[in-house]
Formats: structure tokens, sequence, C-alpha cells
């Protein structure tokens, strides 16, 4: 087991906030604090900038960072390898995923998961498909699932399922009655928008651009960070959103809202993402395998 001293130090340093850190490690703040100062005394020297702003590391800060991760990295290694030589699949395990996966695919899967392992202590985090990729590169989670492939070096990508995304409306709305509908078309409505960093957005952004419809030609009333904030601005009339099918079956079933296919059709994978060099558990080798084909089954 790591030092616990290193992990608090790992968690602030990778913050930059001992709020952050402490929330991250179901910690008090005075306790990450008094971890952090027991640290500096042990090495002599301080491994934080405090300003009134925020803090930084100093320079023996960045080389303790640099020397934290290895440990830290080594020594999940070896519980990881001493648990499986028992033939156990156990201990945590760190999942993100962005908010629509999250939030519509990933309920299921868990579940079915931690059924099949009930040992495995499985922990959600939930971001745009931005944030949990850089956290998958820090090493902060294990695997990732997002809407886009991982452009970020020293990771991995695998497809693990196929979305298609549709244009939503009120029951109301003037696109109501279209059974497909241009995009050239949508730049005449109002048009409800994910914001910057979502997979959603880069993917919808992308479609108006290969149609000769610069995004920044629609007229945008919003941008919401949530699927489910975005379909109740929509259920007002205000304008329309382009949405993956799985976040609105429920509300089409119920008559609340429209769902209009795009010409062209607008499909897009759903990746895995994970080090790339990095030392890879049985349990994490496992899940993502579990995954894949569990939200194979429930896109078919």
């Amino acid at each position: 087991m790591a030092d616990r001293r290193l992990q608090v130090f790992h968690a602030v340093a990778k913050h930059l906030s001992f709020t952050r850190a402490a929330d991250a490690l179901f910690m008090t703040q005075p306790a990450v604090t008094f971890q952090i100062k027991q640290l500096e005394e042990q090495y002599g020297t301080r491994l934080f900038e405090r300003r009134h702003g925020g803090i930084s590391l100093t320079p023996a800060g960045e080389m303790v960072l640099s020397y934290a991760e290895k440990i830290l990295a080594l020594s999940d290694e070896m519980e990881t390898r001493l648990s499986e030589m028992t033939g156990e699949m156990r201990g945590p395990l760190l999942v993100g995923a962005s908010t629509t996966i999250a939030e519509f695919m990933l309920p299921r899967v868990l579940g079915e998961f931690n059924a099949a392992y009930p040992q495995v202590r499985a922990r959600l985090i939930v971001a745009n498909s931005e944030s949990i990729e850089s956290q998958v590169a820090e090493h902060t989670l294990d695997v990732g699932l997002i809407e886009v492939p991982a452009k970020l070096a020293g990771l991995t990508s695998q497809i693990c399922c196929e979305d298609e995304l549709l244009v939503i409306c009120a029951p109301d709305y003037p696109l109501a009655g279209m059974k497909s509908v241009t995009p050239k078309a949508l730049a005449e409505y109002e048009y409800i928008s994910r914001e910057p960093g979502s997979g959603t957005r880069e993917i919808t952004d992308a479609y108006f651009l290969a149609h000769k419809v610069p995004p920044d030609n629609l007229k945008t009333q919003m941008e919401l960070g949530s699927p489910e904030s975005l379909k109740g601005v929509v259920s007002t009339g205000l304008g329309f959103a382009i949405v993956p099918k799985a976040v609105v079956a429920k509300e089409i079933q119920l008559g609340e809202l429209l769902a209009i296919r795009l010409n062209p059709p607008l499909k897009r994978s759903l990746y895995l993402v994970s080090q790339k060099d990095r030392f890879q558990s049985r349990l994490t080798g496992t899940f993502i395998e579990f995954t894949r084909v569990k939200l194979k089954e429930m896109a078919s």
C-alpha cells in the first residue's frame, strides 16, 4: 500500500486545490492540509506555493509529483496482481463517462457488472468527453466512455457501439410533422445546443460544417450542459436540439417531444478509452469487454 500522504499529495497536485482534493478523497480539508504539512516537514522543503488566488507546485513539488505517479501506479499494480493470484475479481474500479452515456446507458451496465462481480467497488465520475479523456490521461480514471475518439497522447480508443442522433422539438414547434430535415433547413430555426467540450457538440458541429452550414450561422439561443436541461428547454417550444436517440426514448413514447431524422442521417460511435502503455489489470480488462458487449446489445 502506497504512503497515504503521497496519495493526498497527488490529489492536491492534480486539482491544485485543497478543497477539491478533500472532496475527491472523501476527507476534510484540515486533514488534507495536515498530511501535506507532514510531507513537507519530512522532505524539508515546500511542495506548494500558497497564494491568495490559489496554490501552485514548487520545483520540488513538480519532482515529487513525477515520482509519486510512478510509485502510486506500481502500488496499484502490485495490489492488483496479488488479488489476481487468489483468482478473485475485487477492488476499486474508477470509471468516467460523458453525461449522456452516464445518464442513459451506464446504469444498467454497472448494475449487471456489480451483480456478476460483487467484490468490485465501482465509482462513476460524470463529466463531458473532454474532461473524462483528460482524467484517463492523468491516471485519475481506469477507463472512460466518451462520444469522440481520444486525442491525447498515450491513450487508446476502441469503439463499443453506434448511436444515431435525432432532431427533437416540442409537438407544437414549426418543425413538428416533418419526417426528416436537412442541415440547411435547420439553419432557419432556433437551435438549443450542448456546451463546448461536449462530445455531442463536437459531432453536431462537424456534421453542420460537412454540409456547408457553419455552426456560427445557426440561430443558437443557448448552450446547455446536460441532456436533461436540453430536453426541458426544447419542451417549452423555444427551439430544436440534436440529441442521441437513447436520450429521448421515454419522452417520445409519452408524446412529450417529437423526433425527426436528419437527412443525411447522423450516426456516431461511442468509445472506451484507456491508457495505451500502462499496466491494465484483469479487472479493468474484464470491465471493458463486459461494457462493450452490453452496450452493443442495448444498441441493437
